[in-house]
């Protein structure tokens, strides 16, 4: 039995299907050491490298469990929605086996950690505003980063008619801070920082909870380790 190669890359955690699509047209894609075509189809037996590399494995078993529990690397350009009628919807991009949506939202400008699963009763726990999960973001903006500017950010700012809860704050770069939420309003980072004159020209989240970006390249995405899973929702066992 064989599968086609955008597939079988995709199915690793390596990246989406359409990034695998381009690795192939830009021969940077080999089976059994020869450069792969577009649309070749690859067996169990078949050796497949990128750049020279071993695909990495999944990180986890997924017949273990009943639910697919995924962190994706998000890339700017691609839309946190399951509607297929939308350009670059971020379903389409991961282009896994079974049905899948996201967990929050990032919206298309911004990048980074965004988890998604085919399991409805997790999206409901963890977007609950009292569970209180933190979100760790870097944002790069357009003009020095002053104290006067990470304590207004951290106290509060009036967004979509309500106070934004507190957060924390700190500077890591003259242009860049580091802030952690525990909520998720529309593209509320960027509304915060422009209630202080200032413009996000770049939004990377890092972190969810127990849940970090680590190396995943924009594209990629790997399944959850059981310990994330736990120490996400530690009450929750219908994985």
């Amino acid at each position: 039995m064989t599968t086609r190669l955008n597939k079988h890359i995709a199915g690793t955690g390596f990246c989406s299907r359409r990034e695998a699509d381009r690795l192939i047209a830009a021969r940077r894609v080999s089976v059994n050491g020869q450069p792969a075509g577009t649309g070749a189809e690859v067996g169990e037996d078949d050796v497949v490298l990128v750049d020279g590399q071993p695909l990495r494995a999944r990180t986890a078993r997924p017949g273990r469990r009943r639910h697919v529990y995924i962190a994706l690397n998000k890339p700017v350009g691609v839309t946190c929605t399951t509607e297929q009628d939308v350009k670059g919807n971020i379903v389409d991009f991961v282009g896994h086996e079974q049905r899948i949506f996201p967990v929050g939202r990032l919206d298309k400008d911004s990048e980074g950690l965004i988890l998604l699963t085919s399991n409805g009763d997790i999206v409901n726990r963890i977007l609950r505003a009292e569970s209180g999960h933190q979100k760790e973001y870097l944002v790069a903006v357009n003009k020095p980063v002053t104290d006067e500017f990470l304590r207004g950010m951290a106290r509060g700012v009036p967004v979509h008619g309500q106070m934004t809860l507190p957060c924390r704050t700190a500077r890591i770069a003259r242009f860049g801070f580091r802030i952690i939420l525990q909520q998720g309003l529309n593209r509320q980072i960027r509304l915060m920082a422009a209630a202080f004159g200032y413009r996000v020209t770049q939004l990377r989240r890092v972190r969810i909870d127990n849940i970090s970006l680590g190396a995943l390249k924009p594209g990629q995405w790997r399944n959850l380790s059981d310990a994330e899973l736990h120490g996400l929702l530690p009450e929750f066992s219908d994985w």
